[in-house]
């Protein structure tokens, strides 16, 4: 079946940088969109970032994290990693990583509900 598990992030300190990971199993890796949420204590969950499918050449970030944030995809590996840099405490969250069942479209790429499956989330948290 398919699944998508999530590793790396953990406590950092503001200013550091980590690499959260992502693999796939029990779909054709390449031929998906995938993406990246963040949900903070109380909050709803919010887009990240997303990859094409195939070689990954187009990548898509929300606002706050342009600049800092790197999305990339390893086929070979079944694996999306987030590089991020210049951590910031807004950044402390759960992240997900999810499959896009549609197609690439900038206007949907942030709703969650256009991704059909979904990791169980790892937490990042960056302090002060």
């Amino acid at each position: 079946q398919v699944q998508l598990v999530e590793s790396g992030g953990g406590l950092v300190q503001a200013g550091d940088s980590t690499r959260l990971s992502c693999a796939g199993s029990g779909f054709p890796f390449s031929s998906y969109i995938m993406g990246w949420f963040r949900q903070a204590p109380g909050k709803e969950r919010d887009f990240v970032a997303a990859i094409s499918r195939g070689a990954g050449r187009t990548t898509y970030y929300v606002d706050s994290v342009k600049g800092r944030f790197t999305l990339s995809r390893d086929n070979a590996e079944n694996t999306v990693y987030l590089q991020m840099n210049s951590l910031k405490p807004e950044d402390t969250a759960v992240y997900y990583c999810a499959r896009r069942s549609g197609w690439w479209t900038e206007t949907t790429l942030g709703t969650a509900n256009e991704y059909d499956y979904w990791g169980q989330g790892t937490q990042v948290t960056v302090s002060s």
